[in-house]
């Protein structure tokens, strides 16, 4: 599947997702990443589509693919720590804070 139809099924997931219809937006974000893996703000959507739904275990597991595809970029990390916080593991989301703040920071050029 090239790659604008994986970017169409996130487009169909999001706007799945803003309408409150989780499971469609996870199943079209399972989509996208099946045609496309690379594709990481699918990542991004599903890791948030899945924590929304309280599926917290397959959140995190979506956020670290992200986090694998983009180690230098905030947003990753940053999903990872607020999902973490949710499922009570602080240490771990106080580490990734963390490294979302130097990230942004470095992006900014203070770091």
């Amino acid at each position: 599947m090239p790659d604008d139809d994986a970017k169409a099924l996130y487009k169909e997931g999001f706007d799945h997702f803003v309408n409150g219809r989780l499971g469609d937006a996870v199943a079209c974000y399972r989509r996208a990443l099946d045609a496309q893996p690379e594709l990481a703000i699918a990542w991004n959507a599903l890791a948030m589509a899945l924590q929304r739904q309280g599926d917290l275990d397959g959140a995190v597991e979506a956020a670290r693919k992200l986090v694998e595809l983009e180690p230098d970029e905030p947003l990753g990390h940053t999903s990872l720590s607020m999902i973490y916080m949710e499922k009570g593991m602080i240490p771990e989301a106080e580490d990734e804070k963390a490294v979302a703040m130097r990230l942004q920071m470095k992006k900014q050029g203070g770091g």
